[in-house]
């Protein structure tokens, strides 16, 4: 049986260095992988690429790279919960390319199935649009976008076992699925780390083939990014 547990984060992480790009998965502050940012953060590794759907908050989630000037360029969908994300923007000190989030979603899901480009009505007409090739499907135009091209995929999964089966949690299974092998290595953080066959089959999100590296994280924070309350 193939094992891809690794000790721990600082395992996980060897090999990324200056100016790669990284997938990094979750939903807002929602299934991120708390623990291998928080080594990244340690890391310093600089001039980063990160493709997420959010930007974190600005003390919490991807926020913390950019608080250290870590990520040259962000790849996203929304990033309105953070105001030094705004601020370096504004400022052109960070790289920014906004993406339709449907697309987002395909653009990881192709690189997992390895298809290079494909077609969507999504931003046709729109700066999203600008330079691209677009082509008309019944009667529709549609605009061609690439696969992403990634170096590391780094996801958080609820419980996952040492041959890197995955299963998520709620709505921990936005983006951090469609991330897994669609990258040169796959890095999976997991509340819980059980032998291979201890998972029902039939539960498995993602199967360990997609994934290369596995471990167990120390702690989760779980931050709610926006906490509503009923008025009493």
């Amino acid at each position: 049986m193939i094992n891809k547990k690794v000790a721990s984060v600082e395992h996980a992480l060897q090999g990324i260095e200056n100016s790669m790009t990284l997938l990094i998965g979750g939903f807002g502050l929602c299934g991120i992988p708390e623990n291998s940012i928080a080594e990244l953060v340690a890391k310093k590794v600089m001039h980063l690429t990160c493709i997420s759907n959010n930007a974190g908050v600005d003390d919490f989630g991807l926020g913390l790279l950019l608080q250290h000037k870590q990520i040259k360029k962000m790849i996203s969908s929304y990033v309105g919960e953070n105001a030094e994300f705004e601020r370096q923007m504004l400022s052109g000190e960070l790289e920014v390319e906004l993406i339709p989030q449907g697309t987002l979603a395909e653009r990881c899901r192709a690189a997992q199935a390895g298809i290079p480009a494909f077609f969507t009505p999504a931003g046709f007409g729109t700066e999203v649009a600008q330079g691209k090739e677009t082509r008309e499907f019944n009667g529709k135009m549609h605009v061609m976008e690439h696969a992403f091209k990634a170096d590391f995929a780094i996801v958080k999964a609820w419980k996952g076992d040492t041959a890197g089966n995955l299963i998520f949690k709620g709505t921990a299974r936005n983006f951090n699925p469609s991330m897994c092998g669609a990258a040169k290595i796959t890095v999976a953080e997991v509340e819980e780390l059980v032998e291979a066959g201890t998972l029902d089959p039939n539960q498995i999100h993602i199967p360990g083939i997609l994934v290369q590296r596995i471990f167990q994280g120390k702690t989760f924070e779980k931050r709610i990014e926006q906490r509503t309350v009923r008025t009493r």
